[in-house]
């Protein structure tokens, strides 16, 4: 009983589509009878008229919208953009002179520290060596007074040396005369005599 309920079901189902593909046929014929034809109504030239008043309608209203409100504001951000870039450059411009006058005036302080650093070191070059040339002298001075001494106390010495060699000689040659003459000589002529010879 399911089963012919369903059949009765389908059958007015297909029923129904064919009513509504007969009643769409019939309206399509009936708009294409009305409007003279098939194809599409923006070609065919009786409905020109009304498109071109539509479109110079719309261009016209577009027109004044992008004269009067879309335009200048595209213009104001072009000129802000410009404004911007310009005051950006400006600004480095400004940044690069006083980057540039900077590290001018960094060469020229480095020019003159080295020129200061040469100077002093000139400076205690000629000190160390006035000093190095004073602790010379000065040495010298001592060693001439020190070699002076020292060659002093050597004649002091070999003066008494010497005074001690003639006492010896004289003695030996007053003991020598004596021995081969018999006579004890005189102990001034001994000793002129030795002194004579040096």
């Amino acid at each position: 009983m399911a089963v012919e309920t369903d059949l009765a079901t389908t059958n007015s189902v297909e029923n129904a589509a064919e009513a509504a593909a007969a009643t769409a046929g019939q309206h399509g014929a009936t708009t294409e009878a009305a409007h003279g034809g098939g194809g599409l109504p923006q070609f065919q030239f009786e409905h020109w008229g009304g498109q071109i008043a539509y479109l110079l309608i719309l261009f016209a209203i577009l027109f004044i919208l992008i004269a009067k409100v879309f335009a200048p504001r595209i213009r104001r951000v072009f000129d802000e953009r410009e404004a911007t870039i310009r005051d950006a450059l400006d600004s480095a411009r400004s940044v690069q002179a006083q980057a540039d006058a900077q590290a001018e005036a960094g060469k020229r302080a480095l020019a003159d520290a080295r020129a200061a650093a040469q100077r002093t070191a000139l400076e205690a070059k000629a000190r160390a060596s006035a000093e190095t040339e004073a602790r010379k002298t000065a040495l010298e001075a001592e060693l001439s007074a020190k070699q002076a001494e020292a060659e002093g106390r050597i004649r002091a010495a070999r003066d008494a040396a010497m005074q001690q060699l003639a006492a010896v000689a004289a003695d030996t040659a007053e003991a020598m005369v004596e021995k081969l003459t018999g006579a004890k000589p005189s102990r001034e002529s001994i000793v002129a005599a030795v002194n004579t010879q040096g």
